[in-house]
């Protein structure tokens, strides 16, 4: 785990600043939009940190991801202003800190269950907000880690007892 960053930091921003910018900009719900995004190229450059070297708009962004997935107007919830900006810090932040895509963090926590935990949430540091997540989910980071072991020396030992 890496601790968050001026570049994180700045990630985080623009991705709540383009979830915000959905509002006015797309026509589907928001819950279809952040799925799209989660699952875009343009999710998968912020991953990598390569997005902030890129010179792009709102606007632009989300003509790329309408173009790679096509034009929608599924859905008509849309979420927040603040509700939006906090979920698009609080991914990219999860995303950049635990070294996780988009897609895994989104495979976690669904937009539409994320939105529930607005209210009680967003006044908390990041950091906690997302441990609290993961504990409600019982998939903290140490926990899949000795998972994965248990799940060698299951392998390990089917291997032994074949012999």
């Amino acid at each position: 785990m890496r601790t968050i960053d001026e570049m994180g930091n700045k990630l985080c921003r623009a991705q709540a600043e383009l979830f915000v910018s959905t509002i006015t900009l797309t026509n589907c719900s928001s819950a279809v939009f952040l799925r799209r995004f989660m699952y875009s190229a343009v999710a998968k450059r912020m991953d990598y940190g390569s997005f902030l070297f890129e010179a792009s708009t709102n606007e632009s962004i989300l003509a790329e991801i309408e173009e790679e997935f096509g034009k929608t107007q599924y859905g008509k919830v849309k979420y927040t202003e603040n509700e939006l900006y906090w979920m698009g810090y609080l991914y990219r932040y999860w995303c950049y800190t635990y070294e996780k895509t988009s897609r895994q963090v989104y495979r976690i926590i669904k937009p539409t269950e994320l939105r529930e935990l607005f209210f009680p949430y967003h006044s908390l540091d990041n950091a906690a907000a997302i441990e609290r997540i993961l504990e409600a989910k019982n998939s903290r980071e140490e926990d899949m880690i000795e998972r994965g072991v248990e799940i060698l020396r299951r392998i390990i030992k089917e291997r032994g007892n074949q012999k």
